[in-house]
Formats: C-alpha cells, structure tokens, sequence
C-alpha cells in the first residue's frame, strides 16, 4: 500500500518531455484502439450499429497514433521511447480484455465516455506543457477529436437506451458523481468491510470482551480508513482521469473503508459475548453479500466471480480470525 501511496517507480506528469508525452500519447492511442476493437467484437451480434460505431473509433485512434508518430519523427527521430500510462502517475489503470467479457452496452457506454474523458484532459493538460507551435496544435484538435468521440459514446445511449435518457448536462453531472464518490466509495467499503474481520474476531474469541473487542473494532476500522483515504487522494490528482479532487475522493474512500469495518464491530457494544458475537456474525453474512452484489453492479465484476472474491474470500479472513483469536 505505501508504494501504491508513493505511486512506486511512476514519474510525475510534470516531469515528461514533450518526447515523452508524445511517445505516451502514441502508446496510450494503442491501447485504446485495442480496447474499442474489443468492444467492436462483443456488440458485434446483438448491436452491430453500435460495433459499427466502436470499429470506426477504433480506426480513429489509429490515425491519431500515425499523426502522432509523424510528428515524433519530425521533431525528436525514429527511436520512440517506450512510456505506457501505468509508468505515468495519474493514469487509471485499464482493465484486462477477459474482464471486459458480456458487459453490458451501458457498461461498456460508460467505459469508453471515461476513456475519451480522460484522453481529452490528458491532451489538454498537455498542450499546456509543450511551447512547440506545431506540436501543440497537434494536441489540440486530437483533444477536440476526443471530445467527439464522448459525443459518439452517448450517442450509442440514445440509440438503444431509449427516450428518457438524462439529459447531457444531467449525464455529465452522473459521470462526473460516479467517478468522484462512488467507485472510491465502493472499493472503501469492500476494503473497510473485509480487512478489519480478521482482528475484530481474533479479539473477540482472544479476550472474550465485549468492550475491548468493541476497541479493536474502531481502531481497525479508523485506521483503515485513514491508510485508504490517504492512498485514494495521493494516488491521482485528477487532471488526467477526470475523476476529480482527490481530496473529495479520498474522503469518500476513507470513509466508507470506516463505515465497513464499523458494521460488525458495532455489535460489540451489547454487553453479552455470545449475543453480540451472533449478532457480529449475521451483520458478517449480510455485508458479505451486499458487497458481492455491489461489486456485480457497479464494479463490473460477474456474480458468481463477485462471490467467490468476497463471500468466499471474506469467509477465509473471518474462519482466520476465530482461528487466531482461539490459539
């Protein structure tokens, strides 16, 4: 965790030249017009317009990747250097093709309106990086061509999402509420919820204290919050994903990691061992499952998948946790 909070070997946006964000802006073209190719192919059967639409942006992005080299070649030379966006701080990272399988066209609408969101400021916060005319022309209309391609995703919404979609001001609102609030808040709550079980229980079968284990609970369960909150604010600044203030997403990380852990450490505050024990565990079953669901929908993950990471996972931290606690 802390090399995720000190973002590891990554280098600071700030700190590229303007060959290395051209040669970042060459590789990140790449991995999106895979991930559009992908796209093409799994709407393909039962929405081919909207495979249509992936597959010319696809295309598009092959463009921009040959403009983009051209104009490296005439500035800096043949030898491009590798820079890819996991090496750059602020990057989200994109998903593996095999958990992008039979995801949902509103699913996949959203991915690819946060894909080109974060193109489009990637382009805008480098343009003001660069003092190269040409180049910085360059990077403004590839920025504005990103910005069609949000226009193409929502596009894809009305076309088969029906009538009463939102409204684009509306949409973009949502957007920008899901990414600011609520995906840092869901991974809170799954961390909060499964982290803190183990020592919670090992305190409470170690001592047989209602109000010690109550204790270890909201010590647990504070400091996992902080140690989130913290990691979700240094891990990215915004400007690049879009996703907006670090410090509104680190709060919302921070304090559902709280909150997740608090559940089953609250039913230490009944003074009966055995009473709040049961009733620890019951709250256990059903955040458990809460999270699994959550997980199906709004992470992204199938269901019998979200069980076995969560349920089945959470389950072998809780069975750790008694096990120590007895030892």
């Amino acid at each position: 965790m802390l090399n995720r909070v000190l973002g590891g070997q990554r280098r600071r946006f700030d700190d590229l030249s303007e060959a290395e964000i051209l040669a970042l802006a060459i590789s990140a073209e790449e991995d999106d017009a895979r991930i559009y190719a992908a796209y093409a192919e799994m709407l393909r059967d039962e929405f081919p317009a909207s495979a249509k639409v992936f597959d010319g942006m696809k295309e598009e992005e092959n463009e921009h990747r040959g403009m983009l080299i051209d104009m490296f070649k005439k500035k800096f030379g043949d030898n491009i250097p590798l820079v890819r966006r996991e090496h750059v701080k602020g990057f989200l990272e994109r998903k593996p093709f095999w958990l992008m399988k039979n995801l949902p066209l509103e699913t996949i609408r959203q991915q690819a309106w946060e894909m080109e969101e974060a193109a489009q400021n990637f382009y805008l916060e480098a343009l003001k990086r660069t003092k190269d005319a040409n180049i910085r022309k360059l990077l403004g209309d590839l920025a504005l061509a990103e910005q069609h391609h949000k226009n193409a995703a929502d596009d894809l919404s009305d076309e088969h999402l029906g009538e009463d979609a939102l409204e684009e001001e509306d949409k973009q609102k949502h957007r920008k509420f899901v990414l600011t609030y609520v995906q840092p808040g869901l991974a809170g709550l799954m961390d909060g919820s499964v982290s803190t079980l183990a020592p919670i229980f090992a305190a409470a079968f170690a001592t047989h204290s209602t109000w010690e284990t109550f204790l270890v609970g909201l010590a647990a369960s504070i400091g996992a919050g902080i140690s989130m909150g913290f990691t979700e604010a240094a891990s990215d600044d915004g400007k690049l994903t879009g996703r907006g203030s670090p410090i509104k997403r680190g709060f919302a990380s921070g304090i559902m990691t709280t909150i997740g852990g608090l559940g089953h450490a609250l039913p230490y505050l009944i003074a009966d061992f055995w009473t709040a024990t049961i009733t620890a565990i019951i709250v256990v079953f059903i955040e458990l499952w809460v999270i699994a669901y959550i997980q199906n929908k709004y992470m992204d993950t199938p269901f019998w998948r979200a069980v076995m990471q969560v349920v089945f996972g959470g389950s072998l931290v809780f069975a750790a946790g008694i096990l120590i606690g007895n030892a």
